[in-house]
């Protein structure tokens, strides 16, 4: 299969090109959202076109060795709620685009939890979003999937690309039984009971893993994968990662920084002196991980069966069947956790958790930071969510939080939500939008951990984070805990 390329493109529609010196900065948000201040990496491959890769197919398995699997719902149910900026098109931004002009000041800063109006008799069994994204999902405990938010690239499966402000079901996966899901930028991906994965959204950079690069996809497709089948999905800004019953890794998408893991980023000079990106539109396995020593000797590691994947915005964790973890992509500030700021390009072993007894059992990423809880019980951080403060270069115990049980960790742009015992705990530097949940005319930011008292007397079952929203489903099994969420305000929001 000939292989795609991409362009990358600035802000006011012209080419990207190498600036002298300065350091290299990570893509974010921003007002056009292209990535305007954003500078490229010193690359040194000569101009032409990438070494063609040997007519890479999609993965395929044959019907009679293919295993038969039947994945279960998340075992939790409950009543959805959300606080933080629901303004979808702001998010991220310093203004509305043009286009999307008549919802400039449609949505509001939610300072505290609500619950949605119109979710009241909506059992809900999973919450997902993303560091990076400004669209939401929930999968009901019949295993629905309902989207809403922004959706500009057709990221949330309506066949459109109108805005929601409130959940709706997506028709398309009616038939379907999902299982889990991922939001990227402007991408999703969802995951059925019998292991077959759907995605849509934008795909310029092949991150629907659909074998071609096209601006957006607006209803759900198959990625183009026969292989085992699919039990655990996820997203980072422009790339898509998918584990098989087997705990093969399968990545595709953008290769800029190595967040792929196949020992490339993909960049090459093309004419003009454009830099573009040799992008993996279909899922290609990772096969190499490896073990750094101090004075940079590399071994492979063998025997890596992958249990669970993390993607920041552009990094990756996973956590396999010997309670490893490794890191690889964007190594700024720290935050794949090996003491220095080099990329990796393929997955890279996170020394710490690699002794006896001291394994991790989960793991969770940030925009540009990094989460693991060890056997024992203990939260650690690396990385940074405060780029005016100094970085953690490697995992460190996140001593406000020593003794707690965490259950469920979600980290935004820049602030931290946790379910941990009967409470839920946030912090995050200023500026917010309510992300933190402490209620109107309470503190709008915190540099330490602190309890969420508007949650008091609610037990949040999952933690999520958008970009700057949060969202929690808090158990409702009792009379008590009923009593308690008709307590809180409900969010009708407006709409056009």
């Amino acid at each position: 299969m000939p292989r795609k390329k991409v362009t990358e493109v600035s802000g006011n529609g012209g080419i990207k090109r190498k600036r002298a010196g300065g350091k290299k900065k990570e893509r974010e948000f921003s007002s056009d959202d292209e990535f305007d201040d954003f500078e490229e990496q010193e690359n040194t491959k000569k101009p032409g076109k990438p070494a063609a890769k040997s007519g890479l197919q999609p993965v395929t398995v044959p019907d009679d060795i293919k295993e038969k699997i039947k994945l279960d719902l998340p075992k939790v149910k409950g009543q959805l709620l959300i606080f933080g900026a629901t303004n979808w098109d702001l998010i991220g931004r310093k203004e509305v685009p043009k286009a999307q002009a008549a919802f400039r000041n449609l949505g509001q800063n939610l300072w505290g939890p609500h619950r949605y109006g119109c979710l009241n008799d909506v059992q809900v069994s999973s919450v997902v979003s993303g560091p990076c994204a400004a669209h939401s999902l929930l999968i009901t405990t019949e295993g629905k999937l309902w989207s809403w938010g922004r959706n500009e690239k057709g990221q949330l499966g309506h066949g459109d690309t109108k805005r929601l402000e409130a959940p709706k079901l997506i028709e398309a996966l009616a038939d379907e039984v999902v299982v889990a899901a991922a939001c990227g930028r402007h991408h999703t991906l969802a995951l059925t009971e019998g292991g077959t994965a759907y995605s849509f959204g934008e795909n310029k950079l092949g991150q629907l893993g659909q074998g071609n690069q096209t601006d957006a996809v607006l209803s759900p497709a198959l990625i183009q994968y026969n292989g085992q089948p699919l039990v655990k999905v996820a997203c980072g800004a422009e790339f898509s990662m998918v584990v098989d019953c087997k705990g093969n890794l399968y990545s595709f998408g953008c290769p800029e920084y190595g967040q792929l893991g196949h020992n490339s980023d993909g960049k090459f000079i093309a004419r003009a002196q454009r830099i573009e990106f040799d992008c993996e539109t279909i899922a290609r396995r990772v096969t190499i991980f490896i073990e750094k020593s101090k004075d940079g000797q590399v071994t492979p590691v063998p025997n890596v069966v992958v249990r669970d994947v993390a993607c920041g915005g552009n990094h990756t964790l996973i956590l396999d069947s010997q309670k490893r973890v490794f890191s690889w992509g964007f190594g700024g500030y720290g935050r794949l956790g090996h003491t220095e700021q080099k990329d990796e390009m393929v997955p890279r072993l996170v020394k710490l958790f690699d002794f006896p007894g001291r394994g991790a059992s989960q793991i969770y990423t940030g925009y540009q930071c990094s989460f693991a809880v060890n056997e024992m019980g203990g939260l650690f951080f690396w990385g940074v969510t405060n780029t005016s403060r100094e970085s953690t270069m490697y995992p460190k115990a996140v001593q406000d939080l020593c003794g707690w049980k965490v259950r469920s960790l979600a980290c935004g742009k820049s602030s931290i939500v946790i379910a941990a015992d009967d409470s839920t705990i946030s912090w995050g530097p200023s500026p917010t939008f309510g992300e933190l949940g402490y209620g109107d005319n309470k503190a709008k930011s915190s540099t330490t951990a602190q309890e969420v008292k508007s949650l008091d007397g609610v037990y949040a079952e999952q933690v999520v984070m958008g970009y700057a929203h949060s969202l929690v489903i808090a158990r409702q099994d009792t009379p008590q805990e009923q009593e308690k969420l008709k307590k809180l305000p409900e969010y009708n929001p407006r709409t056009l």
